[in-house]
């Protein structure tokens, strides 16, 4: 028999865990990490397992998460409608996790959402609730929350019903859209640091915290997808000075400095840091498929060589 407490102490207890963890390591975890989880009550709570609809042993009814590997088999995607679409799991919707599902669409239970942007690496997201259920399609439909929302629903809800599903629909619908662009920023971002062994191609600097995945063409230009070839793993000074034309690669993968900044006399992060990279070679990705595009080098040197034209981009 469900027991709403007992379920609603444990999904507390995981977001709580997840919270800490984003925290301290930011909101794209390792799977080792996840496969791990926490303790509670002196049982071990996984979040992830072996299936993209995942429950622990201490859950009976309803599974705690969902997780779409990257470049996996099920094809989970994002609707028309903006929300998340989550494929069954095989073709059967009676299959037991199926089942589970649907039954946390109708408990109204919040679950964990893990995207795999790279392998072994996950993009949290959480409160997320199953909010349709298509069988002919074989999916369900998922929508982010917002985590002030996390609540499980009580009785005396009900009287409110109407006016309480018409705020959610709208609120999660938001929240939805920002987790998608979310995604997209995170993938792209692990994309490129991976390709480039999470180093900065300019000064090899390897710490993850200070390294950036900088566009080659902004996002926000035709030509500027969100692809490791529009990329260059960037530490955060070497991306501020690319975004603002301070260096400029050409298509050859060489470095150059402005003329201005080569001619001026500053302290020691200038003369180190910025004006020592003139005519210095980028460090590539070993996958030739993954370096830098030359016709977008080609784009962006031309800006540079102009003065710089064109919006900074920045992640």
């Amino acid at each position: 028999m469900f027991d709403p407490a007992r379920d609603a102490r444990i999904r507390t207890a995981a977001f709580a865990w997840l919270a800490d963890q984003a925290a301290r390591h930011g909101d794209v975890l390792p799977r080792s990490l996840l496969a791990e989880g926490f303790s509670l009550d002196g049982v071990r709570v996984p979040l992830v397992g072996p299936q993209g609809i995942f429950k622990p042993q201490v859950l009976r009814e309803a599974p705690l998460s969902i997780t779409t590997a990257p470049r996996g088999p099920y094809d989970d995607s994002f609707a028309p409608s903006g929300l998340l679409r989550y494929r069954y799991r095989g073709t059967d919707p009676n299959h037991p996790d199926n089942r589970g599902l649907r039954f946390a669409m109708k408990s109204r239970l919040p679950l964990v959402y893990f995207h795999g942007v790279v392998s072994g690496k996950y993009l949290a997201t959480w409160p997320v609730f199953v909010v349709g259920d298509d069988p002919a399609d074989l999916a369900f439909s998922v929508a982010v929350d917002d985590v002030a929302h996390v609540g499980l629903p009580s009785a005396s809800d009900s009287d409110h019903a109407v006016a309480r599903e018409d705020t959610e629909t709208a609120r999660r619908a938001y929240v939805t859209a920002a987790v998608r662009v979310r995604l997209h920023q995170r993938a792209f971002r692990e994309r490129v640091l991976e390709a480039y062994r999470r180093q900065c191609a300019f000064c090899r600097l390897g710490h993850d915290e200070l390294l950036d995945a900088a566009h080659i063409i902004p996002d926000t230009e035709p030509g500027g997808e969100p692809i490791v070839q529009n990329g260059l793993s960037l530490c955060a000074l070497h991306h501020a000075a690319f975004d603002r034309y301070f260096i400029g690669v050409r298509p050859d993968y060489v470095i150059e400095v402005r003329e201005d900044l080569l001619r001026e006399r500053d302290g020691p992060t200038l003369v180190h840091a910025i004006q020592g990279l003139h005519q210095r070679r980028i460090e590539l990705p070993r996958n030739t498929r993954l370096q830098p595009s030359r016709e977008l080098l080609e784009v962006r040197y031309e800006r540079f060589t102009q003065g710089g034209v064109g919006i900074a981009d920045s992640l």
